[in-house]
């Protein structure tokens, strides 16, 4: 039994959704790397999750402090 050489509109549906969501996802990883390059850069030696903590004893929260 012969088949139907040419490819029928579903497989170019998701051929056509499969190359749209490849151009979304470049387009999203080049949008990434403009603001990971344009974010400013910390100097050298600091961990910016912990820049600007101060050591030692820290204040009583809101609700440990007795009226």
């Amino acid at each position: 039994m012969a088949r139907n050489a040419r490819p029928t509109a579903a497989k170019r549906e998701r051929e056509k959704a499969l190359s749209e969501r490849r151009q979304q996802k470049a387009a999203k990883r080049q949008d990434a790397k403009m603001r990971k390059a344009s974010q400013q850069r910390p100097a050298d030696g600091v961990d910016p999750d912990i820049a600007g903590i101060v050591p030692g004893p820290q204040p009583p929260a809101d609700w440990q402090v007795e009226e």
